[in-house]
């Protein structure tokens, strides 16, 4: 069976609320609601979040798709960018770039990117551990650690390369749970058919 990675899709940014707090915007739920139809999603055992805001509502929309409840795992949590606090976009393109490409460095006190692979592959794992192989899982939570993740479960350097594609989030990874192989790239999470 397969296990999958969803990143939450669209935020309402609010440069007065702490990030981890942000929430879906409209156009974010929307897409989850749609997602949230799709028979994947349906047949999830089990579905594992980040505890930030908008990965929880993501979470929420899914599990009550698959009718099962939503586990917190404070472990799965974006990269930690408190240092800097809310950065405009452009200015937060270019972090990212500089994160990725300096995963052993800090990026103005942000957590390094080594650090943040270490613990989202961490706690997908310890999951994985204990549950059965032959029920699907999802993992929700934020792009960045879903990329240091899938380029640990490629067995490749960190890299941006490895990232999802511009647009706000939304997009989902494949991998079996037998060996933990990547089984397909990211995909829009509305557009996703399982595997």
């Amino acid at each position: 069976m397969f296990g999958v990675y969803v990143t939450h899709p669209q935020v309402q940014i609010d440069p007065d609320v702490p990030v981890p707090k942000w929430g879906l915007s409209a156009v974010g739920r929307e897409r989850a609601v749609i997602t949230a139809a799709l028979p994947w999603v349906r047949s999830l055992g089990r579905i594992v979040s980040s505890d930030e805001t908008k990965a929880t509502e993501t979470a929420q929309l899914l599990a009550e798709a698959a009718g099962v409840t939503v586990e917190v795992h404070h472990d799965m949590g974006e990269n930690d960018r408190s240092a800097t606090g809310f950065l405009p976009p452009p200015e937060f393109e270019k972090a990212a770039d500089w994160f990725f490409a300096h995963p052993t460095e800090s990026f103005r006190g942000w957590e390094r990117a080594i650090d943040a692979q270490t613990r989202i592959s961490e706690a997908v794992f310890r999951v994985i551990e204990g549950h059965d192989p032959k029920v699907p899982i999802a993992f929700v939570g934020h792009g960045g650690v879903g990329t240091l993740l899938k380029c640990r479960l490629l067995g490749a350097p960190i890299s941006r390369a490895a990232d999802q594609k511009g647009g706000g989030g939304g997009n989902v990874f494949a991998f079996r749970l037998a060996d933990r192989t990547v089984a397909c790239d990211w995909t829009p999470m509305e557009h996703w058919q399982g595997i």
